[in-house]
């Protein structure tokens, strides 16, 4: 049974949204703030967030960055704020679906069934490759799902492992965001191509001077010297 994590100061939506996502087979915990959310992800983290913005605190969009850090758990916001900046910044600080308030229970229920089903589909498809990857100074174990940046083992996520082993499987292939968003996010990923921006972002701070070259406009490859 999957655990849906629901992160929203407001007892009656705490309410009407567990009990659907109860009454359809899912696993609830309500939670009032994102510092308990922090606590929980910690402790027992679930297989699904739905995140409210306003929390008292702690914001929904602070919480939403800081589990995307470390995490790839699917992201569902919830918000009264229903302007396109506002959708738009959630997507891209990683959430994968937004939804503005008020709305439909069975809606929700219907985006977290969806979303599950992505997910699951992802993971089973995933295009994996037999071969070990090693480029200067980079090693991946492709089966064990391990990273080695400079001799260190590097703790990635799982989109992020996904994209190195992408990237350096094709040196010096240029790949657009659509096509990378396709390929690690899959066909129907809800959100904004800045995703793939961010997660570049979040592989140069973890793997420092990795050659994770900029092609401006376009998107992004692993740049290796002809001949090296």
């Amino acid at each position: 049974m999957k655990r849906i994590a629901i992160v929203e100061d407001d007892p009656n939506i705490q309410q009407i949204v567990s009990a659907y996502l109860e009454k359809s087979n899912f696993e609830t915990t309500v939670l009032d703030s994102a510092e308990e959310g922090l606590e929980l992800h910690v402790s027992n983290p679930p297989d699904m967030w739905i995140l409210d913005i306003m929390l008292p605190g702690m914001d929904g969009y602070d919480f939403c960055k800081k589990i995307r850090e470390v995490s790839d758990v699917p992201i569902i916001i919830i918000s009264a704020k229903d302007d396109d900046i506002d959708k738009i910044l959630g997507l891209e600080l990683g959430s994968d679906d937004y939804l503005t308030k008020p709305f439909s229970p069975g809606e929700l229920v219907a985006r977290v069934k969806r979303l599950f089903k992505r997910v699951n589909h992802v993971s089973q498809h995933q295009s994996i490759q037999e071969k070990d990857i090693h480029i200067h100074d980079l090693k991946v174990d492709v089966i064990e799902r391990r990273v080695f940046w400079q001799h260190d083992e590097i703790d990635l996520t799982s989109k992020e492992f996904d994209m190195i082993v992408l990237l350096a499987k094709y040196p010096n292939r240029a790949f657009s965001r659509e096509e990378l968003l396709s390929r690690v996010w899959g066909d129907d990923y809800f959100g904004s191509d800045r995703a793939v921006d961010d997660l570049i972002k979040r592989l140069r701070k973890k793997l420092p001077n990795i050659p994770l070259e900029t092609v401006w406009g376009y998107g992004y490859r692993f740049k290796v010297d002809e001949g090296s």
